[in-house]
C-alpha cells in the first residue's frame, strides 16, 4: 500500500512541476471559491439561532428548526412556495428548448453573412443589464405610449396597464427571459452541432432520410447529451428564478403572483433585519434545488447514461 501511495505522489508531483503553468492559472478561481462560497457557509449556522450581531455567532442563543417551523406556519407560505415553483417550471418549459430550436434554425443558414446578422441580432439582448430591461418592458407595455397598447388601440381593443396584474407577470417575466437569454443559450448547442461527423448526414442521404428524418435520427441524437446536461443544470437551480429582475418588475398590485422565496429573503433579511429566519428560508430553497438536483441527474442517467457525474 505504501508503495501505491508512493507512486501517486510521485505522478502527483510530475504532473504539478509539468504543467505549473496550469495550476497557476486555476489559484484565482479556487481563491474565489473558498472565500465566496465555502467560508460563508459558516455563516448559515445563525439559522439555527436567535443571531443577534452583537452578541456574534457564538454568542447568539440556539433555537434548532424554530425558524424553519415559523417559516412553515407563516400565512403566506403556501403562495411564496406556487409562486416560486410555478413561476420556475414555467420558464423552463417555454425557455429550455428555445435555445435548442434556435440552433437547429441558424445551423441551417448556408448564408453566412445573414447568419452572423442574425446571431448578433439575438446576442445582443443577453448584455442588456437587468435594470435596461425592466425598463425597456415597461416602455413596451406602457398604457399610453407603449408599442402594444397601441396596436390594441388600433384594433380596436383597450389600453391596459399589463405591468400591474397578477394574471400577466409570469408570462412577461418569461417571455422577456427568452428574448435575452435564447441566443445566448443557443451557443453551447451550435457547438455542439458543428462536432456532428458530416458522414452521418451522407449515410443518411444515401439511405433516402430527407431534411425531417436527419433532425430526427442524426442532429437531435448527437446533441441530446448536451440537452440533458443543461436540463439537470435548470432543475438544479429551479428555485432560483433570479431576484433582480422579479424585485423591478414587482409592485403592489402584482405582488400576489409576484412574490417569490428570493424576494421574501431579501425583504424579512434586509428590510425587517430577521437574519436567521431569512437564512432559514434560503436554507430551505437550496435544499430544494439540491433535492431536485440529484433527482434529475439520477433519471438522466438511468434512462440515457448521461449525468453530471
Amino acid at each position: 500500500m505504501e508503495a501505491i501511495k508512493t507512486k501517486k505522489t510521485n505522478v502527483v508531483k510530475k504532473s504539478i512541476v509539468k504543467y505549473w503553468d496550469l495550476y497557476i492559472l486555476i489559484i484565482p478561481a479556487l481563491l474565489y471559491l473558498v472565500i465566496f462560497k465555502y467560508i460563508p457557509i459558516y455563516g448559515t449556522v445563525i439559522a439555527f439561532q436567535d443571531y443577534s450581531p452583537a452578541k456574534g455567532i457564538l454568542g447568539s442563543k440556539w433555537v434548532g428548526f424554530a425558524h424553519f417551523r415559523r417559516f412553515f406556519r407563516a400565512y403566506n407560505f403556501k403562495d411564496i412556495l406556487w409562486n416560486t415553483v410555478s413561476l420556475s417550471l414555467y420558464q423552463l418549459v417555454v425557455s429550455f428548448p428555445a435555445p435548442i430550436i434556435l440552433a437547429l434554425v441558424l445551423n441551417e443558414i448556408k448564408i453566412k453573412s445573414f447568419k452572423k446578422t442574425v446571431q448578433t441580432v439575438t446576442y445582443a439582448p443577453y448584455f442588456l443589464s437587468t435594470v435596461v430591461m425592466v425598463a425597456l418592458i415597461e416602455a413596451f407595455l406602457y398604457p399610453k405610449t407603449g408599442i402594444l397598447n397601441n396596436i390594441i388601440l388600433r384594433f380596436g381593443g383597450e389600453s391596459t396597464n399589463y405591468m400591474t396584474q397578477e394574471s400577466a407577470f409570469q408570462t412577461i417575466f418569461v417571455i422577456s427571459h427568452v428574448w435575452k437569454a435564447t441566443g445566448w443559450g443557443s451557443i453551447i448547442y451550435l457547438s455542439a452541432l458543428t462536432s456532428i461527423d458530416p458522414q452521418l448526414y451522407e449515410a443518411a442521404i444515401i439511405d433516402g432520410a430527407n431534411k425531417f428524418k436527419q433532425l430526427i435520427h442524426v442532429t437531435l441524437p448527437a446533441i441530446a447529451p448536451t440537452a440533458i446536461i443543461m436540463l439537470i443544470r435548470s432543475c438544479g437551480s429551479i428555485m432560483d428564478v433570479g431576484f433582480e429582475k422579479i424585485f423591478l418588475m414587482q409592485n403592489d398590485l402584482n405582488i400576489g403572483r409576484s412574490e417569490v422565496i428570493s424576494t421574501y429573503v431579501y425583504k424579512v433579511g434586509m428590510l425587517n433585519i430577521q437574519y436567521s429566519y431569512s437564512t432559514a428560508v434560503n436554507i430551505f430553497n437550496s435544499v430544494i434545488n439540491l433535492i431536485m438536483l440529484l433527482l434529475v441527474n439520477k433519471i438522466a442517467h438511468s434512462v440515457s447514461e448521461t449525468s453530471l457525474w
